[in-house]
């Protein structure tokens, strides 16, 4: 086994959709038909641009035997796929909540990153480091440091903090605020008095098992790199194109395709999973999940594919079989990384002011 693999990371576990596989037409028809009974023009161009699917109960994977009995799936889920940093789709988000009103609004956050949904978007309050995917809010600063520690190591947090900088100067030029949908989709589940959840894995976890899925010669090259996209004073073929978490997901993935399973696939299942068979939704009538338009053909998979033979449980394991000398070897090296990170980001931000 290479090192810095983890036995739980292994991507045999967590099978992406198959090549063949396109979301549209595996529930296309159930998705016209509930457009049209709904009697909305808007919902139907939608429907036929691709953005927004239906997936009834009857088309799930089979209930699994260890489900508790009491427990009951939503009848219908609706995903909605958006742009992080487009008008448009937060007009689609409340057209689509104010029109199939449900129970549940399932958002692609996770609790650390769930203060984006309350980030004022007036311009004379934007921080110096434009808020994005990996920024470190939802709580306090020192409590979201905090939290990252636990859950996903000091790694982890080194990592999040490279990609929150290198993220804010790829989308610098978008001349948008970051998760304006997910803004929307929280004020409209006031005014319509649906539970918002957070259906996204703990982003400290994504990290952790991404850095982990990384061989230490490519671990090496990963921090290089995104030190170049921070300090260069131009722009890269990939900031050029890459303005939202899951083309630059993509675009590390082309590098680097161990990334793909911890940072794509397993994500999808997991939000998958948080649509069908979170607490939140049980006995919900209608559920709708605003995701990135990227995982909407991963997470329909995994929402008509699920055998029941994993749980939320396997998406989050952590799992180590280092030696106390290799532990400490290994900490010498992470604690390095981040003083170096650290440094980075402070010679950032002195170029900033």
């Amino acid at each position: 086994m290479a090192a810095g693999r983890t036995p739980s990371a292994t991507a045999a576990s967590f099978p992406p959709p198959p090549p063949c596989f396109d979301y549209r037409a595996a529930v296309l028809a159930d998705t016209r038909a509930a457009a049209v009974a709904a009697g909305n023009p808007a919902l139907a161009a939608l429907v036929e641009s691709g953005a927004l699917v239906r997936v009834p109960r009857r088309r799930f994977g089979p209930v699994p035997a260890w489900r508790p009995p009491d427990f009951v799936e939503p009848e219908e889920v609706w995903i909605l796929g958006t742009s992080h940093l487009s008008p448009d789709s937060v007009a689609d988000v409340e057209r689509v909540l104010r029109a199939v009103q449900p129970d549940n609004v399932v958002v692609e956050l996770c609790r650390s990153r769930a203060g984006i949904m309350y980030v004022s978007t007036d311009a004379s309050d934007e921080p110096l480091l434009k808020s994005n995917m990996f920024s470190l809010g939802g709580a306090k600063f020192f409590g979201a440091v905090n939290r990252s520690i636990n859950l996903g190591g000091q790694s982890a947090l080194a990592l999040r903090l490279l990609l929150a900088v290198f993220s804010s100067k790829v989308s610098s030029g978008a001349n948008r605020p970051f998760g304006e949908e997910f803004r929307a989709a929280r004020k409209v589940s006031e005014d319509i008095g649906a539970q918002l959840v957070l259906g996204d894995r703990p982003i400290e976890i994504t990290l952790e098992r991404a850095w982990k899925s990384l061989t230490w010669d490519q671990k090496t090259k990963l921090v290089i790199s995104l030190f170049r996209g921070i300090t260069s004073t131009t722009d890269t073929p990939e900031e050029k194109t890459a303005v939202s978490p899951y083309e630059l997901y993509q675009k590390l993935s082309t590098s680097y395709p161990s990334l793909l399973q911890p940072l794509i696939h397993e994500r999808d299942m997991f939000l998958a999973w948080s649509l069908k068979r979170s607490k939140a939704v049980n006995k919900s009538k209608t559920v709708v999940g605003v995701v990135g338009k990227g995982h909407m053909n991963g997470i329909v998979y995994a929402l008509i594919s699920d055998q029941g033979d994993l749980r939320f449980r396997d998406l989050v394991g952590r799992a180590s079989s280092d030696t106390w000398v290799s532990s400490l070897i290994k900490g010498l090296v992470r604690d390095t990384i981040i003083g170096l990170v650290l440094w980075a980001l402070y010679e950032q931000l002195q170029a900033l002011l």
